[in-house]
């Protein structure tokens, strides 16, 4: 044991001796083990947003929307072009009959929820401000994972009755309510008196995500029932802002329902602006999104006036995506490791070669070859462990700064830096053992008469 310990405080003198040596010798394994741990870090961040939004989406969610305008456009026209003409068709858009259809006749449904959006504004204490109002179903809540942090959901009553009350995203409450108790309270939107039953619990929703997966911003949206927009606020389905003097309109309560002189309905609006479909199991995605498209086009006479996205698969499609570009940044960094203990291996062959007087003295004081070999076997290994040492804490650090400097969320997990260290003395080992060999096959006299 004694003779392990004299070996091993040789080899460390014989490293802390040529500081400046050892310490460029490290650097390849420094920058390899940094970009290791860093690339992990940024691939671990990337598969929790998109675990992240996944959850924000909802779990096997199938989004049903409007069609944009203009792609329904040019697909009239190129329908046009092949003989068939679209003003003989008529779709009534997106409805509420649409949403209950599919829960009545599509068994791998689980839940549906219809929504509609405006952009209005609300005043409260003679302050006016713009606000996103939601007329959404209970299910809309379950099925995002929301929680009403204070009051109570819509009940029966107020959903069937459109009743005026609201539930309020947490932003809102604090713009709002700043010191006050916002239960009970009336808040004007647009030209609706909403009371304020309920307020959401926060929940983190990042701008990539309000853009890329259509996800409302939950924290700064005024809910209510659906029925209740509907009657209340606007219905789309017979109100026509665009009428003209040649159509007939009829006024009733609120609302105004235009119709042209054939009898049909005049400039038409979707009801809804969306309806999320919540599929049972994953494995039924596919065949739900096949029927969901057959009964639309049946219900829209054939037009094809909508669009079905699934986000969860968009999700996974990034991260395969992701992880193919993290295998990509995983592999360089492990070459510059490789590249590392290359140069380890270089410098320790220049070592022995500088140092073969040294090893004859050892040799002709009693030292065997495996004393040689473990030698410079260990000196490799402790440059090499160096390295990994500094290599994790320079790579913690460009993890914490590539977080902040970019806004990329990195994630720096126990595994990445075990990982690291662990790769870092296979290299130091690995490419250590030749230079060690060499020195311990050096002939004792010859080594003693080398200048």
């Amino acid at each position: 044991m004694k003779r392990y310990l004299y070996t091993f405080n040789i080899s460390l003198e014989a490293v802390f001796i040529n500081k400046s040596r050892s310490l460029l010798t490290a650097l390849g394994i420094i920058f390899g083990v940094a970009a290791v741990i860093s690339m992990m870090a940024i691939g671990a961040g990337a598969k929790q947003e998109i675990l992240d939004q996944i959850k924000l989406v909802g779990v096997n969610n199938i989004i049903v929307k409007p069609k944009i305008k203009g792609k329904q456009d040019q697909e009239n026209q190129d329908a046009e072009q092949q003989g068939k003409e679209s003003k003989d068709k008529f779709s009534p858009g997106l409805t509420l009959k649409d949403a209950e259809s599919f829960r009545m006749y599509i068994p791998t449904i689980q839940k549906v929820s219809p929504e509609v959006n405006y952009e209005t504004f609300i005043i409260k204490d003679g302050v006016r401000s713009p606000a996103r109002l939601s007329g959404v179903t209970p299910d809309f809540f379950s099925m995002f994972g929301l929680t009403v942090h204070q009051g109570m959901m819509f009940n029966h009553e107020q959903l069937t009755m459109g009743k005026p009350v609201c539930i309020i995203g947490p932003m809102v409450k604090s713009r709002l309510f700043k010191q006050q108790d916002p239960m009970g309270q009336y808040i004007k939107c647009g030209h609706v008196w909403l009371q304020v039953i309920g307020v959401l619990e926060n929940r983190n929703v990042t701008k990539n995500a309000t853009e890329n997966l259509d996800i409302s911003d939950y924290n700064n949206t005024i809910y209510a029932p659906i029925q209740t927009l509907l009657l209340r606020f606007q219905n789309r389905s017979v109100v026509n802002p665009d009428s003209e003097g040649g159509e007939d309109t009829y006024y009733g309560g609120d609302f105004a329902v235009s119709f042209s002189s054939s009898g049909e309905a005049g400039d038409h609006q979707n009801e809804l602006d969306k309806i999320v479909v919540q599929v049972k199991e994953s494995e039924q995605i596919g065949p739900t999104t096949a029927l969901l498209n057959r009964m639309l086009l049946r219900r829209h006479q054939q037009v094809e006036d909508f669009e079905i996205k699934i986000p969860e698969l968009l999700l996974k499609q990034e991260q395969r995506t992701k992880d193919i570009f993290n295998i990509v940044l995983g592999v360089i960094a492990g070459i510059s490791l490789l590249v590392g203990g290359i140069g380890i291996m270089n410098i320790m062959l220049a070592s022995v070669m500088e140092r073969i007087k040294e090893i004859g003295v050892r040799m002709a004081m009693g030292g065997t070859r495996k004393d040689i070999t473990v030698q410079f076997l260990l000196e490799a290994t402790l440059i090499s462990l160096t390295g990994g040492v500094i290599g994790i804490l320079v790579g913690v650090i460009l993890a914490k700064l590539i977080m902040q400097l970019t806004g990329i969320l990195t994630i720096i997990s126990g595994i990445s830096i075990f990982l690291s260290f662990g790769v870092s003395a296979f290299v130091g080992i690995l490419f250590g053992y030749m230079p060690a060999r060499r020195a311990a096959s050096q002939d004792p006299v010859e080594s003693l008469r080398y200048e």
